[in-house]
């Protein structure tokens, strides 16, 4: 089967962590948010993924190449400006030649995808969306679904006495490639503003599947952050990338700690990483691969980058720090992001 993993977004929401990197490459547990994605698709019987890129999209094309590393194939729709969700998927009209599937590159979500193909296919829809239960409506599109599931209204953001179901799309796509007829070429548009409210106006089969699984856009500081708490919580089934060396810890290889250290839990420690003398590595901590905490320092609920490194009598508390980056001594940071000033292009 096919997929397509819209990548090509700048990730404003997330500035300044995606000044240097694309938001889907952005570390969800030391491994780019898109690797789970592609892990996902894999293990749904997905193994022809094509990837749109625009902002670093080399980045991208580094790191997956072809994409057998982890038994698919990727290809890739290099884009010069940005076409909307759908124009990019009508802009790969031709590598689609049965029911596939679209999904955004800055997802974690653990969604049956089995079972979401098979439903579209029992209700012979031409597009079936995922759809889950939010608080607040407002950020997304919604839809008002009959009882056979079918979708009958939909609206993108509503506002105030707008908001007419708290039933939200999720951006994750099942198409039969008819559907493409309906994208005009060489311009942007986009699923939610434009391909749905057509559909529903031409009374065209559109579906919405109701879904109760984990599902985050990590793209703001505050869901980034949530989503590696749920993850270290286990509520979001994903691979982690190193073994369970005691109950919640998960370690790489090579990791250093000091015996007076405290190491608490659930963390993760990646491979290479150093804890020194007196420092505490508390509860919902993430160290990327060759980290160093330094003697004394206290790191609590924050996540750091690859070969970031917190200085001693340090304490972070609720932050994340970008690749690389000293956090100098003897002060104490509470909700911060630190991240390289000229971080390199």
């Amino acid at each position: 089967m096919k997929a397509m993993i819209l990548a090509a977004g700048v990730g404003s929401r997330l500035d300044p962590l995606t000044r240097a990197i694309p938001k889907p490459m952005v570390p969800i547990v030391n491994r780019p948010v898109m690797e789970h994605l592609v892990n996902l698709l894999k293990k749904h019987g997905f193994n022809e993924i094509m990837v749109n890129l625009y902002y670093l999209g080399d980045q991208i094309k580094d790191y997956f190449s072809d994409g057998s590393r982890w038994g698919v194939r990727i290809h890739y729709s290099e884009e010069e400006q940005l076409w909307g969700d759908a124009g990019s998927v009508k802009r790969c009209e031709a590598f689609f030649d049965d029911t596939f599937l679209v999904i955004g590159g800055d997802d974690l979500t653990d969604l049956d995808l089995t079972r979401l193909i098979r439903f579209h296919k029992e209700k012979k829809s031409l597009c079936t969306i995922a759809l889950s239960l939010v608080e607040d409506p407002s950020e997304y599109g919604i839809a008002l679904l009959n009882e056979r599931g079918r979708i009958t209204r939909f609206l993108e953001k509503p506002k105030g006495e707008m908001i007419f179901s708290n039933a939200a799309n999720i951006g994750i796509y099942v198409l039969e490639p008819e559907a493409l007829e309906l994208i005009p070429k060489g311009k942007p548009y986009g699923f939610g503003a434009n391909l749905l409210p057509l559909l529903i106006e031409r009374k065209l089969p559109l579906y919405g599947f109701l879904t109760s699984s984990y599902w985050k856009d990590v793209g703001n500081l505050k869901t980034y952050q949530q989503a590696h708490w749920d993850a270290l919580a286990g509520r979001v089934n994903l691979q982690m990338p190193y073994p369970e060396r005691r109950k919640y810890v998960w370690m790489g290889d090579g990791v250093e700690i000091a015996k007076d250290a405290e190491v608490g839990y659930p963390v993760l420690i990646g491979s290479g990483t150093r804890i020194e003398s007196g420092a505490r590595v508390l509860e919902n901590c993430v160290l990327g691969e060759n980290c160093v905490v330094e003697k004394g320092a206290v790191v609590q609920e924050s996540i750091l980058w690859d070969s970031a490194v917190v200085m001693r009598d340090t304490m972070l508390v609720r932050c994340v720090v970008g690749h690389g980056c000293k956090v100098k001594s003897n002060v104490a940071i509470f909700d911060g992001v630190i991240v390289d000033a000229n971080p390199r292009r």
